[in-house]
């Protein structure tokens, strides 16, 4: 017990002794030993990297899971050390509850059949938003967490401690001049400088010490950054197979609904790639090259025998819903009198009606209407 009260005097003489040469110091009345300037640049480095992977962590975490409360519940439950329960997608109880209307509707009507079908492709995104999550949450957030919680607090805590080493080398220099001081006052003071230098000798060792360990371990900040830029590929990957798959998905939904509709409820955006901006193959805005002087080629005229000889653009009404603002993107010449001839960057009402050729809409201006390729239009709404 002796032992104990002895060595925490001595603790609280050592940290009062720090405090008054850190006050010292910022104001000015105490000299202040510098580090080196590359430790300085590692330092500086080292903050830059966590305050920066801080952020994206957090942020990563509010776009896998953008509910607060979940987001609270699961850091509990890490932090007990307990697996955290499987919580059902949006799209998968969204999925669900459209099947259940399904049961009630009538799942033998065109609306509840629709819905069944539906409901089914929801759950399926709603599977692959999971496994995103998954993935995600272990190549890219676990790496990133290690660091913060492990790496960085190793890394902190050494810089404390240097700090440390250095306020007693600049507490024992003090020390030391107050004794060479008193010592040209008279000369029975010569013993006190001779502590006063195996102390000095003995700070200055520790810190040179402790000054190689945190050097060492902010160095070890390049091969962070190697790790995350892995973990960086990896995020990519998971994200375009994840929309890649939900685009999959899509797609086959739209076959399906087109498949078992046919033309009652035409959609009037629901054509090829080219038209939503997720194109399979090459379109103008794909191929790198910038839109400019050169417009994509015109497409063909449509050989659908129902739009070349029965459609008539005069006779041609919009639907009560379904028409959409598009820009022009390039001039166009009309090739006839069925086409509108288009202006780059002005502003046209577009809409389809059934039996269209997929790669033309009518497009409206005024009092004008024809048919404009999709190519040469951006949707806008």
């Amino acid at each position: 017990m002796d032992f104990n009260v002895k060595k925490l005097a001595s603790d609280a003489g050592v940290f009062f002794t720090r405090a008054v040469q850190y006050t010292e110091e910022k104001l000015g009345q105490a000299e202040k030993t510098e580090l080196d300037a590359h430790l300085e640049n590692l330092i500086a480095r080292a903050d830059c990297t966590k305050n920066w992977t801080e952020k994206i962590f957090r942020q990563t975490e509010v776009l896998l899971q953008p509910n607060p409360s979940a987001r609270i519940e699961e850091f509990f439950y890490e932090k007990l050390d307990k697996k955290i329960p499987s919580r059902i997608t949006n799209a998968e109880l969204l999925g669900q509850y459209m099947q259940d209307a399904a049961k009630d509707f009538g799942p033998g009507s065109p609306y509840g059949s629709t819905l069944i079908t539906v409901g089914e492709y929801q759950k399926r995104l709603g599977g692959s938003e999971r496994e995103f999550l998954q993935t995600s949450a272990i190549n890219f957030l676990t790496p990133l967490r290690n660091f913060l919680e492990g790496d960085w607090k190793t890394i902190s805590r050494e810089r404390r401690l240097l700090e440390n080493r250095r306020l007693d080398l600049d507490v024992c220099k003090a020390r030391l001049k107050k004794a060479k001081l008193a010592e040209a006052k008279a000369a029975l003071w010569s013993e006190e400088v001779d502590k006063a230098e195996h102390e000095l000798r003995v700070a200055q060792t520790e810190f040179d010490r402790q000054a190689e360990v945190t050097r060492l371990l902010l160095e070890g900040i390049s091969s962070t950054h190697v790790n995350h830029l892995r973990c960086l590929h990896e995020f990519v990957e998971a994200q375009a197979a994840y929309y890649a798959q939900c685009h999959r998905h899509m797609q086959d939904l739209q076959k399906e609904l087109s498949s078992a509709n046919g033309d009652t409820f035409p959609n009037a955006f629901a054509v090829n790639a080219s038209t939503s901006g997720v194109s399979a193959g090459p379109s103008p805005l794909s191929t790198g090259t910038q839109p400019g002087p050169s417009s994509p080629s015109r497409p063909p005229n449509p050989p659908n025998a129902l739009e070349s000889n029965t459609l008539k653009i005069e006779e041609v009404k919009p639907p009560a819903t379904g028409t959409r603002k598009a820009k022009v993107l390039y001039d166009y010449d009309a090739a006839d009198t069925s086409e509108l001839s288009l202006l780059a960057d002005e502003l046209i009402t577009v809409y389809t009606v059934p039996g269209m050729d997929p790669d033309w809409l009518i497009g409206e201006r005024g009092n004008q209407k024809g048919k404009v390729p999709v190519t040469y239009l951006e949707l806008l709404s």
